[in-house]
Order: C-alpha cells, then sequence, then structure tokens
C-alpha cells in the first residue's frame, strides 16, 4: 500500500503522518495494511529520536498486533521502541509494555468468555508446537464432540499469543537495570499463568530463561554495588515465587533448583531476606524433601521453619504451635538410625558426597566448618540433641511425647510395639487448619506413619539383640501387630546391609539368631592358651622317673647346647644376612633388567602406535577427501537433476517432461553447467514472450481506453447538461422559500416590537437610574484609584532613594577597599625596592672592600719581596759570590705569599686554595714571567716604593676575611 503512493518502508518523513495514514487506513477496513505502515515506520532506522508521537504509533501498533495475533511484528516493535527511548524516556516503554500485556490478557479473557465452558486446562502439551496435518485431520475424524473442539480453537491461539507476549517482554527487559521491577512483575504474571492453567512445559522453560538471564547479570550484580541491594530483593522475590509455584504443579526438579537460585542470591547479597520469606522458603523445602523421601533433610527443614516461625511471628496461636512442634519431632523420629550407603565409597566419591553434604547444610541455612567430619554435620543425632535446647516436648502432645520416649528412652522389648500401635493410628486423623499467621495452611502427620514403624521395628530388634541370642519368627511377629513379617524381614536385610544390626534368619527352623556368626580372635587365643597350660600339667604328671646317670648326661648336653647357643646364633645370622644381601642383589639385578625391557618395549610400543596413528591419519584423511569429493560430486549431480526436473515442470506443467524429452536416468551423471547454460536460455526466452505479450496488452488496453473515451465523451456531456439544468430549477425553489420564510419572520419581530413598545419609557427611567449610580461608583473608585496610585509612586521614590543611598555607601566602601589595596601594593612595592637597594649597596661596599684588601695585599706582598731581593744582593756583594734566585720564590705566584707567612699551623693551605678557587673569576689575569729574573737596581732617579696609601675611606688596614666567611 505504501508503495502505490511512491514511499518505501517507514518513507513518511514525519511520524505523524503514518500514524493519520494508518488510522485512514484502519477506518477503511484494511488493518493488516495499517499494521503493516506502523510497523515499517517503528523499525526504520531513520527515526532514532523518542517523541510523544512514537508512543502513540505503539499503542495503536499493540492494538492492530493484539487483533491480528501477529506477534513476531509485537516483538520486534517493542525492541527498536526500547532502543529509541532506553536513553530519553524509559517510563514510555514500561507504559507500551504494561499495555501490551494488559490487551493480550484481555484477548484470553474475552476467548474464555466466548466458550461454552471456562478453560482451567488445555489438552495441548507445548504451546510452542504447532499443529501438525496429521492432528489437524485426527480431530475432524475423531469422536470428540464438535463443540468442545471449537472452544478448545478458539481459546488455544490466544493462549499461545499470552505465553509468546510474556517471553517477548522478559527478553526486551533484562538488559535494562531501571525496568527491572516491570521484569519482576511480568515474571510474576508468567508464573500465574503457568499455575492457572497447569502448563508444566511452560513454567520448565520460563525457569530456563530466568535461569539463563540470572546467570547473566550476575557480573553486572557483583560489579553494580550502589543499585544491588534493590534489583537483588526483586530476584529474590521473583525466586521465592518461582518456587511457590513449582511446588503448587508438583515439579518438584524444578522447585529444586529454584531453591539453588535462592540461595546463590542470598550468598551474593550478603543478607539473609525477611523472615516471613524465609519462613516460606523452609516450608517448601519440607515439600520437595518428603516428595524425594529424604527424611534427614526434611526434619532440619521442619527445624528451621519452626525456629523462623518462632522468632518472626509473635502473634501464632498456642494450636499453631503444638501441631508444627509435633511435625518437627515426628519427623525427627521418622530418620533411620542408620546411614544409608550406596556400595563401597571411594575417594571421589567420598569428596563427591562432602561436597553434596557441606551444599545441602548452606541450602538449609547451616554454617559449617570444612574441617569438621562431614557425616556429623547434619545427622540424627545432632537433631535429636536439639529437642531439649529447644524445650520442644513441652509443645508437644502426650502422644507424641509418648512416641520420643518409647523410640528413645525406654527399655521394653516386648511391649514396645504393643504400646506404639495406638500412638500410630491416632497419627492418622487429620488435623484442623493452621491460623491464617501461620506460615503453612495445614500440618499432615499421618505422613510419618509408615516411616515411625520401620524405625519402631528397629528399636525392637536393636533391644531383642541385647537380650536373646535365637527366637522364633513367630513369637517376632507376635510383637509386631502393625507389620507383616514379610515387610520386618525386608526392614531386617536393609538394616544386616547397612551393618546396623546382626541378625540371621533361618527359615527352615523359623528362628532368628542374633549377633555374629564367626568365632572372635580374642577368645580363641584365650582358649589355646589355656589349653596349652592344661597340656603342659597333664604331661608333667605322665613324666617317667629318670636315673642320676641320665639326668648327668642331660644336664651335660643341655650346658653344651647352652655354650654353643651364641656361636651358633652369630652364625646363623651372619649366614641370614649374607643371603639376605644375595636375594637383595639378585631382586636389584632381577628389576633393573625388568625395567630396561620394560623401556625397550615401551619405546617400540611408542614408536608401533606413532607409526600405527600416523597411517590411520592419513588413511583417515585420504577416506574423509575421497568421501568430500563424492559428496560434492553427489550434490552437483542432484542440484543438475533438481534443476533439469524443475526445468521440465515448469515449461510443460507436468514431471513427465514436454514431448519428445527422454526421462532423467537415475545413475547418469549429469553437466550442471551446462544444465545451467540452458536454464538460463530458457529464462532469457521466457522474459523476452513476457515482454512481448505485456507489450501487446499495453497496445490492447491503449486501444481500449481510447474507445472508451470516445464513447463515453457524448454521454458525459449531456449528463452535465441535464445536472445544469437540475441544479437552475432547485436555486430557484431554494429563494422562493427563503423569501417566504423571511417575510413569515418580519411580520413575527413587527408584533414583537408594537408589543414591547408600552415598556419604552419604564427601561428608559430604570437605565437612567442604574447609570446615575453607576458613574458615582465610577468617580468613587476613580478616587481611590489615585489616592493607590498616589501612595505607590511616593513609596517607589522612597525606595529609589534608599537605593540609591545603599549603591552610593557601597561605591564608596568598594572604593575606599580598592584604594587601601593600592596603597598597601605600593607600600609592598617601596619595601621590596628599598631592600633591593640595600643589598645592591651591601654587595658594591663589599665589592669595594674587596678590591681594596688585595691592593693592600699585594703592596705589602711586592714591598716585601723588594726588601728581601735587596737583602739578597747585599749579602751576595759582601760575600763576592754570584747571586742566584730562589726557585720557590720566583716560581710561586705573588698572591700565595699572604698564606705561606701566615701564623696559622697547618690550616692555612686548604683554606688559602679554597679562597682562591672562589675568587678567581673576579681576580684580574696574572701577569707573564718573565724568562730570567733581573734583580730591580736602585738608581739615583728610582725612588724607594712608598708604602700604600690609606684607603679612601681613612680605615686602617684590616685581616683578610675570606669570602664564604663575610655575612
Amino acid at each position: 500500500m505504501a508503495g502505490r503512493f511512491g514511499r518505501g518502508p517507514g518513507g513518511f518523513a514525519r511520524p505523524e503522518n503514518a500514524l493519520k495514514r494508518a488510522e485512514e487506513l484502519e477506518n477503511v477496513g484494511q488493518r493488516g495494511a495499517a499494521l503493516q505502515v506502523l510497523h515499517d515506520i517503528v523499525t526504520n532506522r531513520k527515526h532514532r529520536t523518542w517523541s510523544k508521537t512514537f508512543e502513540s504509533i505503539m499503542f495503536k501498533h499493540i492494538d492492530l498486533v493484539v487483533e491480528q495475533k501477529k506477534r513476531n511484528y509485537g516483538k520486534e516493535a517493542l525492541m527498536q521502541y526500547r532502543n529509541m527511548c532506553q536513553t530519553v524516556n524509559i517510563n514510555s516503554l514500561e507504559e507500551v509494555i504494561k499495555y501490551y500485556l494488559k490487551k493480550a490478557s484481555e484477548k484470553v479473557e474475552e476467548a474464555q468468555s466466548k466458550a461454552s465452558t471456562t478453560v482451567t486446562s488445555l489438552d495441548v502439551a507445548d504451546l510452542e508446537d504447532e499443529a501438525s496435518p496429521e492432528d489437524i485431520m485426527l480431530s475432524y475424524v475423531s469422536g470428540e464432540k464438535s463443540k468442545d473442539r471449537t472452544d478448545r480453537e478458539l481459546v488455544t491461539p490466544w493462549f499461545r499469543f499470552l505465553w509468546e507476549a510474556y517471553r517477548s517482554v522478559l527478553e526486551i527487559l533484562r538488559s535494562n537495570p531501571k525496568l527491572e521491577p516491570l521484569y519482576a512483575t511480568t515474571a510474576k504474571l508468567a508464573f500465574q499463568f503457568c499455575l492457572q492453567f497447569k502448563r508444566t512445559a511452560e513454567f520448565r522453560r520460563l525457569s530456563d530463561i530466568l535461569r539463563q538471564h540470572l546467570t547473566n547479570t550476575f557480573t553486572r550484580y557483583r560489579e553494580d554495588r550502589h543499585a544491588q541491594p534493590e534489583q537483588l530483593q526483586l530476584a529474590l522475590e521473583t525466586r521465592f515465587e518461582q518456587l511457590k509455584v513449582a511446588c503448587d504443579l508438583e515439579m518438584w526438579a524444578e522447585a529444586f533448583r529454584s531453591v539453588e537460585d535462592i540461595q546463590a542470591l542470598i550468598a551474593l547479597a550478603r543478607k539473609t531476606p525477611k523472615s516471613s520469606l524465609m519462613a516460606t522458603y523452609y516450608g517448601r523445602l519440607t515439600q520437595i524433601f518428603a516428595v524425594s523421601e529424604n527424611h534427614l533433610y526434611h526434619a532440619y527443614s521442619w527445624l528451621k521453619l519452626f525456629n523462623y516461625s518462632k522468632s518472626s511471628i509473635k502473634n501464632m496461636l498456642p494450636t499453631d504451635t503444638q501441631a508444627m512442634s509435633s511435625s518437627v519431632l515426628l519427623s525427627m523420629l521418622s530418620i533411620l538410625p542408620y546411614e544409608q550407603k550406596q556400595g563401597a565409597v571411594e575417594d571421589m566419591a567420598a569428596e563427591q558426597e562432602k561436597d553434596r553434604v557441606m551444599r545441602m547444610a548452606n541450602i538449609l541455612g547451616f554454617v559449617v566448618d570444612s574441617r569438621k567430619d562431614y557425616r556429623q554435620v547434619l545427622s540424627r543425632a545432632a537433631l535429636l540433641n536439639s529437642v531439649g535446647a529447644l524445650n520442644m516436648l513441652s509443645l508437644v502432645p502426650a502422644e507424641v511425647h509418648e512416641i520420643y520416649n518409647l523410640l528413645n528412652k525406654d527399655f521394653s522389648p516386648l511391649e514396645l510395639c504393643a504400646k506404639m500401635a495406638p500412638l500410630l493410628a491416632g497419627l492418622a486423623e487429620p488435623l484442623p487448619p493452621l491460623s491464617a499467621v501461620a506460615p503453612i495452611k495445614s500440618v499432615h502427620l499421618a505422613m510419618y506413619t509408615s516411616q515411625l514403624k520401620q524405625v519402631t521395628v528397629l528399636r525392637l530388634l536393636k533391644q531383642l539383640s541385647e537380650v536373646y541370642s535365637t527366637m522364633r519368627i513367630s513369637a517376632l511377629e507376635a510383637l509386631v501387630p502393625f507389620m507383616p513379617f514379610s515387610e520386618v524381614e525386608a526392614v531386617v536385610v536393609d538394616a544386616v546391609k547397612h551393618d546396623y544390626l546382626q541378625v540371621h534368619i533361618d527359615h527352615r527352623n523359623g528362628t532368628l539368631h542374633f549377633g555374629a556368626q564367626q568365632l572372635e580372635s580374642d577368645g580363641v587365643r584365650g582358649h589355646i592358651a589355656t589349653m596349652g597350660s592344661r597340656l603342659g600339667k597333664a604331661v608333667a604328671l605322665m613324666a617317667v622317673p629318670t636315673s642320676a646317670a641320665t639326668h648327668e648326661r642331660h644336664e651335660a648336653a643341655i650346658s653344651a647346647a647352652t655354650e654353643a647357643l651364641e656361636e651358633l646364633n652369630v652364625k646363623a645370622i651372619a649366614r641370614k644376612a649374607l643371603i639376605e644381601d644375595r636375594k637383595e642383589k639378585a631382586e636389584q639385578a632381577m628389576l633393573e633388567a625388568e625395567k630396561e625391557a620394560e623401556a625397550k618395549r615401551k619405546l617400540a610400543e611408542e614408536a608401533k602406535e606413532a607409526a600405527e596413528d600416523k597411517r590411520r591419519r592419513e588413511e583417515a584423511l585420504r577416506r574423509e577427501v575421497d568421501r568430500l569429493q563424492r559428496e560434492q560430486e553427489e550434490r552437483d549431480n542432484e542440484e543438475a537433476r533438481a534443476m533439469l526436473e524443475a526445468a521440465m515442470k515448469n515449461k510443460k506443467g507436468i514431471t513427465k517432461g514436454p514431448p519428445g524429452s527422454k526421462p532423467v536416468d537415475e545413475g547418469k551423471i549429469l553437466d550442471k553447467n551446462a544444465i545451467m547454460r540452458d536454464q538460463q536460455s530458457e529464462r532469457i526466452k521466457e522474459a523476452m514472450e513476457m515482454e512481448r505479450k505485456l507489450n501487446k496488452m499495453a497496445r490492447q488496453m491503449d486501444h481500449l481506453e481510447r474507445a472508451r473515451r470516445e464513447e463515453e465523451g457524448p454521454l458525459l456531456a449531456a449528463l452535465a447538461q441535464q445536472k445544469l439544468e437540475h441544479d437552475k430549477t432547485a436555486h430557484t425553489e431554494m429563494q422562493q422559500q427563503d423569501a417566504v420564510r423571511h417575510h413569515q419572520q418580519w411580520q413575527l419581530d413587527l408584533a414583537e416590537k408594537h408589543r414591547t413598545a408600552a415598556m419604552l419609557d419604564d427601561r428608559n427611567s430604570f437605565a437612567t437610574k442604574i447609570m446615575a449610580r453607576r458613574k458615582e461608583q465610577f468617580a468613587e473608585l476613580r478616587k481611590q484609584k489615585l489616592r493607590l496610585l498616589e501612595q505607590r509612586r511616593e513609596q517607589a521614590a522612597t525606595h529609589r532613594a534608599q537605593q540609591r543611598r545603599i549603591e552610593f555607601v557601597r561605591r564608596c566602601q568598594d572604593e575606599v577597599e580598592q584604594r587601601v589595596a593600592q596603597l598597601l601594593e605600593e607600600e609592598q612595592e617601596r619595601e621590596a625596592e628599598k631592600a633591593k637597594q640595600d643589598a645592591e649597596e651591601r654587595k658594591r661596599k663589599l665589592d669595594e672592600l674587596m678590591i681594596k684588601t688585595r691592593q693592600k695585599e699585594a703592596e705589602i706582598e711586592a714591598k716585601a719581596a723588594a726588601d728581601r731581593m735587596t737583602a739578597s744582593a747585599a749579602s751576595a756583594a759582601t760575600s763576592g759570590a754570584k747571586f742566584t734566585p730562589s726557585v720557590r720564590d720566583t716560581d710561586r705566584p705573588a698572591a700565595a705569599a699572604p698564606f705561606r707567612s701566615s701564623g696559622s699551623s697547618g690550616g692555612g693551605a686548604p683554606e688559602a686554595d679554597r679562597w682562591s678557587r672562589r675568587e678567581e673569576a673576579v681576580q684580574p689575569a696574572p701577569a707573564p714571567r718573565a724568562a730570567a729574573y733581573t734583580p730591580p737596581v736602585r738608581t739615583a732617579d728610582t725612588p724607594a716604593a712608598a708604602p700604600a696609601a690609606p684607603s679612601a675611606t681613612g680605615a686602617a688596614p684590616t685581616k683578610f676575611v675570606p669570602s664564604r666567611l663575610r655575612k
């Protein structure tokens, strides 16, 4: 439809146009086209910005989708709408999804109301499986009533649509944390759907979907710590509802998986849920373990349920407490006093059993230590020990208390079953329902009767084994009135199998033998020792008296044997050690030979296996290549055959092919390329033929249209002339009618004027009074308004003057603050400049002082050097020897002289070095050395060196101070 108007899918520029077009199509009955228009505009990738119009489009789209049962259209549109508004307006998506589910539910209710009877369950095994042709044929030929079949066919499609709606919504909402409340609500609605209509297959599939979603979101729960508590609480509530529905549908495997999901969420949340939820949780656990006949875990579930009920429900009735405590105690007593093992337990099986017990302990809410024996974590003995701690015996009725005493305390084997029989019969009586505040609705004690009978028989046999060693079977039958001997025998066999009893049944003699049937080792050893001592005494009594010579020979033999005993013992020990050594060496050599042979054999086997493995791989590869080639050839042949047959069918419309054509040979190998070329040429011919026919048809249509227009031209002109005349006549008649009607109305108005003319004077006087009073009121109001305006002007002038004063004060304060800040800044700048000038002045004075000090020292050194040279020259002239200048005086720089003549001991030279390095940059460059020293010759024209002039400041020469010590 959209293509007829020149638009592609979703080609509307504005979504309002698409909505308007869909409404127009819906008004003319084209609902399918309207849905397609809306679906195209929603799924178009050009429209990615959310607006309110898209929400209206989605509501209309959902109406059409539900009406036409196009569930795929609904899912695609919701997914696109989620991408559109999840970052802009997520509430819009929530409203649309709620509307979608509401419309689907309304359609289901409407279909049920149209059916003759309300449908509570469906015979369809799976709503996702469409009806097969065989089922449709059987439904028509079967003897089923047509009314029932019509009702089911009316309701089942809407049930299937509602189920798909729930699945689609859950899939859309699973990845958005902001919509998790709606996700949880949708899951609960789906649970109620499965429960109401007994849909076990759909519930199992729904549980798998939710479990997969939960697994995918576990990582997000661990990372998102801020939003985690609320999200986990919703997930927990959903799983509690899932557990409830699974138990109501009696799907115990799904119920146990729900229990595991709940435990995983509790461990992730690290916070125990509400006590009421946990009480319901343990109530469901009692049902699960009762069905699985696991009496130990069933008793623990009852114990936890009882504890949670006592702690969380404060106003529980005494009758409820008594019934629940009775069920707790009887569930404990129903546990067999031995553990039923399945054959020998291996190490791996023992580890698996330990893990299973630990997991069950966590499910039951018990914190256990993995270092303890796992068999003591959950046991019958631990349960019975908790009876006294909980003071449970004071809560149960007298009959249950008597059962507890008979099975745990009393020792009366001959009266045990006789006392238990009436008590067990009393358990079969139903108890009244519990109150509304109780976590469960009712308690059934009759379920423990069978297990209590078995425990009673075991208790009886255990007590009889302590009293009797043999007993007749008839006597045992008389002691157990509530169970035939065949069942008693089965109980005995199971107890003996698990090493709880030691009983032997002799059916030939009709007796039972208690105790072990083999001799015990301790008793055997005692009997043999007693027999040996008695035989020794008998030999002593039977001994014949001997002579003195015989006695001496006997004594001599004994003494000789005693003396040779030590030597023989040493020889025997040495011989034994030698033999053992030889044996060890032989065994070692044999072991080495065996190891070597085994190593050779393994190497040979490995080489053989490697060669065989290589051969097998090559053979398998060759076979695989051959198989692939054969399959490819077969596929090509089949494709060619199918193409040929299709071409033959298309050409003549029958499978036999065209006249004169040969049938396809099954064993013949066909050429696929040749057939494709033939088909291509056939298609080209067909296209050309079709084009020729279309051209011919177009010409025919053109001729027909031209002839039709030529024929209808005169007819249309005559029809137009006839219509013109008819319109003129109708116009004249209408004018005449209007003139008559106008005259009649004028006459009525004139009569009304004459009638009301008498009231004109009264009306004028009344109007004059009203106008005078209104003028006075207006004048008064005007004066009040002027006074009010004057007051407002005065207030405004006063306010403006006050504001001006405030603004002036604020401006003055700002100027004062700015001036103060400016003065402070100028003062700081002056101080900084003064400090800088002072520092420069101090530095300049120090530099001048340093230069003058150096000049003074240089003058002193020069004077000292001149004095020395004069003294040396005088001494040389006196002695007549030639003057030779000292290397120490001529080679050393003049600057080092003050330190050489310094009065300090040992520390002057390093200090001079450091000072000379520091001041090296400011000292003038030394004068070049002469090749040879020539002492100065004083003449009459050369004056003597005068002393250094005093400094400009008039200060006397002072001692040199290095720069690093100056301040």
